[in-house]
């Protein structure tokens, strides 16, 4: 029983930091793109390009690996989902992290030109107090990017995760057990 756990969380631990590292790279490459040039029609463009990509590459990826699994175990609906649940929450909380460690420690100005922006268009129409606590949201934002990116990451795992082991291996209820 303990060898089958320590399987499971080996093969959720590597999805999880394989998924986690394509969404990290992503982050990477647009965050450089957007430091290099404007953010004309291009820039917008080659981003989307690149979120589909990312996007498309991790379903691929955690389609693979659920069907390795499947394959592996007999096709058992449940394993399948919660070994997609474990993977979606681990590469989640990695990416998250990552994010975190990115706005907070290495580029803490990430969010300074789009406050600065945001305060320069709208400062005559909003009263002082509102602006003030507009900007003071600045030093939040690395948590609230935290938390809404292992939300997110997660959520979107969980369903692309019941989806397969759906299609993998029929239709019982991925609770049940």
């Amino acid at each position: 029983m303990g060898d089958n756990k320590n399987k499971f969380w080996d093969e959720a631990g590597k999805g999880g930091l394989i998924l986690a590292g394509v969404a990290i790279a992503y982050f990477l490459i647009v965050t450089m793109v957007g430091k290099a040039g404007n953010a004309g029609f291009a820039v917008k463009l080659l981003n989307f390009l690149l979120w589909a990509g990312k996007f498309a590459l991790c379903i691929w990826l955690m389609v693979r690996l659920l069907r390795a699994e499947a394959t592996r175990n007999g096709a058992d609906r449940s394993r399948t989902f919660r070994l997609g649940m474990a993977v979606a929450f681990l590469s989640a909380l990695v990416y998250a992290g990552f994010y975190m460690f990115y706005v907070s420690i290495i580029d803490p100005e990430y969010f300074k030109e789009t406050f600065d922006s945001f305060a320069v268009a709208f400062s005559s129409q909003l009263p002082s107090d509102q602006m003030d606590a507009f900007m003071n949201m600045e030093s939040s934002m690395p948590t609230m990017g935290f938390v809404g990116n292992l939300i997110w990451c997660f959520v979107i795992g969980t369903i692309i995760s019941s989806i397969t082991a759906s299609k993998l291996c029929g239709t019982k209820d991925p609770f049940e057990d």
